[in-house]
Parts: C-alpha cells; structure tokens; sequence
C-alpha cells in the first residue's frame, strides 16, 4: 500500500510529468493534494495501470484531492529551455493552478527547483522533497503521474486526428520504430520537439521542414 504522505502535519502537494522523452508534443505535468489520512489501495504508479484503470481513477482523484492541477509546456518551450527545465516548469504551473497553498511538496525523480510562489507580495520559499520512483510509494505522487498521463494521452489522441500518419493515437509521441520511420518519411510538424533526436541517429533534427 502507498504511503499517506512524506511531512507529517503539513498540507502536501505530489507532483509527477508525462511525455518527458516523447520527440512531439508538450510536456504535461500534475500537482495532487489528498485529505489527511487518505487512502485508496486502487492507487498505483500510472505506468503499472491500464489505460481503462487511470480513466477511472482520474474522475476518483478529481473528486476525493482537496485541490489539484494540470500544467502543460509546449514543444517550442521545450526546445528553447530543455525538457529538464521544462518538465519542472510544468510542475510549477500545475502547482500554481492548487485552489489550496501547499505546505510542502513531493515530486517524483531526482530533480527539482524551489517553488517559490509570491502571496501577498511576499515570497513564500516552500520546502520540497525528491523521491525516486515516488509515484509508487506517495498516493499524492501516484495521483499525479495519472493526471499527467491521461490529459497527455487526451492531448496526443486529438493531435493524431490531425497528424494521423505518426501514429499518436498509439505511441504518444515516444519514439517508437513507427513513429520514427513516419519522420524519416514525411519530416516533422509544428509539435515536433525539434532540438531531440528524431531519427535515433545522434543528429538533432533541425533541417527538417514544418
């Protein structure tokens, strides 16, 4: 069973992203704060669900989390900052969207920056922690990596109505055999992370053509 939460007697935030190594599409991230003593033993890290499962349990966390939100950074963003500070921007951004200031935050992974929101006109220096593979020991964590993976999946799905021959609907934009032959063969889009590694071939892939 997933852990409560990592600072006793504070209000705690769980942060986690999805798409961080996709070659197209924004990086997603979520911020999830659970009642004290909340429990729910459905909860798991996203990647150990099925697509049906984080569906579920998405409507489940928007109804039972005090306060929760969603931040995106877009593909061009992301080549102008790196997806490092990109995936942490996100997170920001979803931490900025809580109807309720955390008192503390958890973030799955090893790297973060201080999130130092303004209240008041006065900065406000929240303490953090990192958590290697957190989104399967923290319930805030787990609830966060689902947000981010299903608003990204609902994300890829409608650009793959768009762009259907990159086959979106199916690989999210990772790099998968099929998504990088369709590169090869068509050049990339407007969501097209330009400053990654299209083609698995050590060159970043700036000459190709929106």
């Amino acid at each position: 069973m997933l852990e409560s939460c990592y600072y006793e007697g504070k209000i705690e935030a769980g942060c986690d992203e999805a798409g961080r190594g996709c070659l197209a599409g924004s990086v997603f991230a979520a911020a999830v704060i659970f009642p004290d003593n909340y429990h729910n033993e459905q909860l798991n890290d996203s990647k150990q669900l099925t697509d049906k499962q984080r569906k579920l349990l998405r409507e489940i966390i928007e109804r039972d989390a005090l306060a929760w939100g969603v931040g995106i950074v877009s593909p061009n963003e992301i080549d102008k900052i790196n997806i490092l500070n990109a995936s942490i921007l996100a997170m920001h951004r979803a931490l900025d969207l809580l109807k309720v200031r955390p008192q503390a935050i958890i973030v799955d992974g090893n790297r973060f920056k201080p999130y130092r929101p303004v209240v008041n006109g006065h900065t406000i220096d929240i303490p953090y922690t990192t958590i290697v593979k957190g989104d399967g020991k923290y319930l805030s964590i787990a609830a966060a990596s689902i947000l981010a993976k299903t608003y990204r999946d609902d994300y890829m799905d409608k650009l793959a109505k768009e762009y259907p021959q990159y086959d979106w609907h199916s690989n999210k934009g990772y790099p998968t055999k099929k998504h990088r032959e369709a590169i090869r063969q068509y050049g990339t889009t407007p969501y097209h992370r330009k400053t990654f590694n299209m083609l698995g071939d050590g060159q970043l892939s700036l000459d190709f053509h929106d």
